[in-house]
């Protein structure tokens, strides 16, 4: 039974590993055949900016085309691995172990399966090659350890970093001479060999600023002079020194000074004048009112006079009867 079960999973495998890999060739030529008239089309843009003297947009540009060329290889190297690996797919059916001459076109199609997201079907290779030689076959393939065999060349096509200044400067040289353009590199060969400072790690060209170190020894000959800042004393001589007689004779300062007593007198004597000035003012207000009061009366009175006469000089010019 387990005889029969070895010849169905054999059969069932082989299947499989062909119709993936006849998928994978088949999706990745398409992939080329796309990839080719893109990498056309941006040489070309970087040709008239090149010609435009937009060399700024061309160094950016030019890592986009690297990476799409870098891309293209490794598909062209997968590719011919699934080729290979196509053709010899019986031998690795009837082996268990991977045989020798195909381990490194097996290792590269695990190691770019999930890096190359447009080719799905290396991801069913992986898992069936995976169910034949086990997890730590795939995963030495995959974390790129010292024996997993992966091609060098992919693993460079396939890799993440930044292009060098050479790279790219070897790139527009060859966009240039392509489209027979006068170009002079000077500028670009300044600035993408220009070393940029590092703004996160500071300045290294910045000085010291903190004051040098001073000689515990030599301290003794920058010591201060009284007049320039006063020193504390020291406890020691606090406690050593006698404590000074205080004198009772009055600095003549202090004497020139006025007594409490005059002080109190000169107060007493500004008041007294006020009082009196105020009661002078409230006199002669005093009489001015009475004043008033006499006129008053005065005028009323000489009304009352000047009535009464009105009055009998009208009863002198009636008739009599």
């Amino acid at each position: 039974m387990s005889l029969l079960n070895q010849l169905f999973n054999r059969g069932v495998f082989g299947a499989k590993c062909k119709t993936s890999l006849t998928l994978a060739i088949s999706r990745i030529k398409l992939l080329q055949n796309k990839r080719d008239l893109q990498l056309k089309l941006m040489r070309k843009e970087i040709a008239q900016f090149l010609q435009a003297g937009q060399e700024p947009i061309a160094r950016i540009r030019v890592e986009h085309v690297i990476r799409e060329q870098n891309l293209t290889a490794a598909y062209a190297i997968i590719e011919l691995f699934c080729e290979f690996v196509h053709a010899r797919t019986p031998i690795i059916e009837s082996q268990r172990e991977c045989p020798t001459d195909l381990h490194e076109a097996i290792a590269s199609i695990i190691f770019a399966a999930p890096r190359c997201s447009d080719v799905p079907d290396l991801l069913i290779i992986r898992n069936l090659f995976t169910t034949k030689y086990g997890k730590e076959f795939v995963s030495a393939a995959a974390e790129l350890r010292p024996d997993s065999g992966v091609n060098r060349e992919l693993i460079e096509k396939l890799s993440i970093s930044a292009p060098s200044a050479e790279a790219r400067l070897k790139v527009l040289k060859d966009i240039a001479r392509e489209y027979n353009l006068e170009w002079d590199s000077s500028s670009t060969e300044a600035e993408l060999y220009k070393k940029h400072e590092d703004l996160l790690g500071g300045s290294r060209q910045m000085k010291d600023t903190s004051p040098p170190a001073v000689d515990p020894q030599k301290r003794s000959s920058f010591k201060t002079s009284s007049s320039d800042r006063p020193q504390a004393p020291v406890v020691a001589d606090i406690i050593e020194t006698p404590p000074r007689k205080i004198s009772s004779e009055v600095p003549s300062e202090l004497k020139k000074l006025p007594k409490k007593e005059d002080a109190v007198r000169s107060n007493s004597n500004a008041r007294t004048e006020a009082r009196t000035e105020s009661s002078e003012i409230l006199e002669r207000a005093r009489a001015a009112i009475a004043s008033a009061e006499r006129a008053t009366a005065a005028a009323l009175a000489a009304a009352e006079l000047a009535k009464v006469q009105y009055g009998l000089f009208k009863l002198e010019d009636k008739p009599c009867p």
